[in-house]
């Protein structure tokens, strides 16, 4: 590995994998569930309409709401995938209210893909998606922000929520 390249991989977060890669794994598991092993019980409970419309609202605002931090990122000059270095801190726009966005929005998107679906293995497999999301991406982002971008991160870390509600 030449030193450029060196340089390059230790300018980055280090993430387990690409953040859409294990939102696209989690749909396709869960749709192959779906197939071997239905479990039917939203179909029972709410009729086709209703859980077209609430899937389609959260679908709606997971991907607005990815879409909004996406622009963000590019109107700061920064690299959306966080495989690539970070040039900027967001701190502005939607990220006044939360650190994660994107990954938010990607949540939502697929509990309303599942509620839609009426796709109970969505919803079910979406936990376990979660938290390889914060422990193998997330959490990785934040040592590395707060390495490159040191009190300026971590006085933004104290006053910004990391998904929108204090933990």
């Amino acid at each position: 590995m030449s030193e450029q390249q060196s340089n390059r991989a230790a300018d980055t977060a280090g993430v387990i994998a690409p953040p859409p890669l294990i939102a696209l794994a989690t749909l396709l598991a869960a749709l192959g569930m779906d197939w071997l092993y239905p479990l039917s019980v939203l179909g029972s409970y709410f009729t086709w309409t209703v859980r077209l419309l609430l899937g389609g609202a959260l679908l709606a605002a997971g991907g607005t709401l990815a879409v909004i931090a996406e622009r963000t990122f590019r109107r700061i000059g920064t690299n959306v995938p966080p495989w690539q270095p970070t040039l900027a801190l967001a701190t502005g726009g939607i990220y006044r209210w939360l650190r994660n966005p994107m990954y938010v929005g990607s949540a939502l998107m697929l509990a309303g893909i599942g509620i839609a679906l009426g796709s109970e293995w969505m919803l079910i497999l979406l936990i376990p998606a979660w938290l390889l999301l914060h422990y193998g991406v997330v959490l990785r982002e934040e040592r590395y922000l707060e390495a490159k971008f040191g009190d300026d991160y971590r006085r933004y870390k104290a006053s910004v929520p990391r998904y929108g509600w204090p933990m």
